[in-house]
């Protein structure tokens, strides 16, 4: 009886992989097949105009930015001829916490 079971069960596997593996294939087929067509297919000449499709050029340039940017602010001088750096920030201590003992 047992040996019954097993092999109904392998049938109904081996069934269902060979369906599968036929089936999975007519979309890769398809593919294939658009492919080939597309390959083959004969181009459609284009219609000639005298149409660049684009934007025409200016005919005197622009310039690149119309309003001057203003400068940067400079940074403060250091060393012999400006101040003196700028004090550190105070440090701040970390509290190290301490475990409460718990009583048993």
């Amino acid at each position: 009886m047992r040996g019954l079971g097993a092999r109904g069960n392998l049938q109904a596997v081996t069934a269902t992989f060979i369906f599968l593996m036929v089936v999975l294939k007519l979309p890769i087929f398809g593919l294939l097949y658009i492919v080939w067509w597309a390959i083959r297919a004969t181009p459609e000449p284009e219609p000639v105009t005298d149409e660049d499709g684009g934007t025409k050029k200016p005919l005197t340039p622009r310039p690149r930015h119309p309003h001057p940017r203003a400068p940067l602010p400079r940074n403060p001088r250091r060393g012999p001829h400006g101040a003196p750096a700028p004090v550190a920030p105070p440090r701040v201590r970390t509290v190290v916490a301490r475990g409460r003992r718990v009583e048993r």
